[in-house]
């Protein structure tokens, strides 16, 4: 997908996690870890639902913000969404799918933070802050649910 405006970006990331959650509900079918698959299952429920509040933000955000051209997302390298291509976390053991997909949300963080610095005007600005800030609380909510997964 080739990314110009702020509304590409949103759209470009709600297709991450919802690709996301596709391959790990996919992959939950497949692995012979129980374990691992309940984790699939909790965190493919999850980016559904990640997805589903990341389309709500691209239909509530301001028009003006959205349409913004985004000339700096060429500098900042790109996210590796191959991890999202396929159903290989089948074979991955609990903590390496943990891993995994917190570096999903680390790099889109990162990628929100290097946009924030350079937002031209303050709806896209503020825009940036609010996703980021949605992909910081679910990550720390991920990892609060994924460390009592881990103590059962």
């Amino acid at each position: 997908m080739e990314i110009k405006t702020f509304e590409d970006l949103i759209d470009w990331t709600r297709q991450v996690h919802s690709h996301l959650a596709e391959n790990l509900h996919e992959s939950a079918g497949i692995t012979p870890n129980q374990r691992a698959s309940a984790l699939m299952d909790y965190l493919s429920e999850h980016e559904r639902r990640l997805a589903k509040t990341i389309a709500e933000f691209e239909r509530q955000a301001d028009p003006k913000a959205l349409k913004t051209r985004l000339y700096d997302y060429t500098n900042h390298h790109k996210i590796e969404t191959h991890r999202t291509c396929d159903t290989h976390y089948a074979n991955l053991d609990f903590e390496a799918i943990e891993r995994e997909v917190f570096d999903v949300h680390d790099q889109v963080m990162a990628l929100y933070d290097t946009l924030i610095g350079k937002a031209e005007i303050p709806e896209a600005k503020s825009l940036l802050e609010d996703l980021k800030a949605l992909e910081q609380h679910e990550a720390m909510r991920l990892a609060r649910q994924i460390g009592r997964m881990d103590d059962l």
